[in-house]
């Protein structure tokens, strides 16, 4: 079985979460839902496959808990798998851009600039729906394989604020949007 993708996407969340909220050298926890599991890994989940991954990653990110959850299972990393990611040396130039454009509270086209100058094989799409206005990936996952979702709100003062959602590929279709 591979968890490449799944260890990934966990490291990506991770370092995610710590450009939000800060890094403060403590254990975090995610909720994944079954289906996207399977899509991470290539086969159904339980508690045995979830022992099996925390084995096979846990000199890097330590020994991982789970507990199942509705439809899922909450996977918790110690601290030191969230120091791990912390200091790793992965180019994440373009999250630490997005997070920072969105914390920034940008309007709309300066965070599709930013998807632009990423890549020039970005594909930005509208697609307005209930949701979301744009749909922006990287096809050749460079500078990764995510798709993003990206809203726009009205602040107080008339404003449009962009803001972002995260999907692996496979979610985003089975969602439908």
């Amino acid at each position: 079985m591979d968890f490449k993708r799944l260890e990934k996407n966990l490291c990506d969340n991770i370092y995610e979460a710590q450009l939000k909220l800060g890094y403060d050298k403590r254990e975090m926890s995610f909720n994944y839902m079954s289906a996207s599991l399977k899509h991470l890994i290539g086969s159904d989940v339980n508690e045995e496959v979830l022992l099996a991954f925390a084995n096979e990653v846990e000199n890097r990110l330590g020994r991982l808990t789970f507990r199942p959850i509705k439809n899922g299972f909450c996977i918790t990393i110690p601290a030191e798998g969230t120091e791990y990611v912390h200091n790793s040396s992965d180019d994440r130039s373009f999250m630490e851009n997005l997070v920072s454009a969105v914390s920034g509270h940008c309007s709309t086209e300066p965070l599709l600039e930013l998807f632009r100058s990423a890549s020039p094989d970005v594909v930005i799409k509208e697609i307005n729906n209930e949701e979301f206005r744009y749909l922006a990936y990287f096809p050749d996952s460079v500078p990764d394989e995510y798709y993003y979702c990206i809203s726009e709100e009205e602040e107080i003062d008339g404003s449009i604020h962009a803001s972002y959602h995260r999907f692996i590929r496979e979610d985003y279709e089975e969602f439908g949007f």
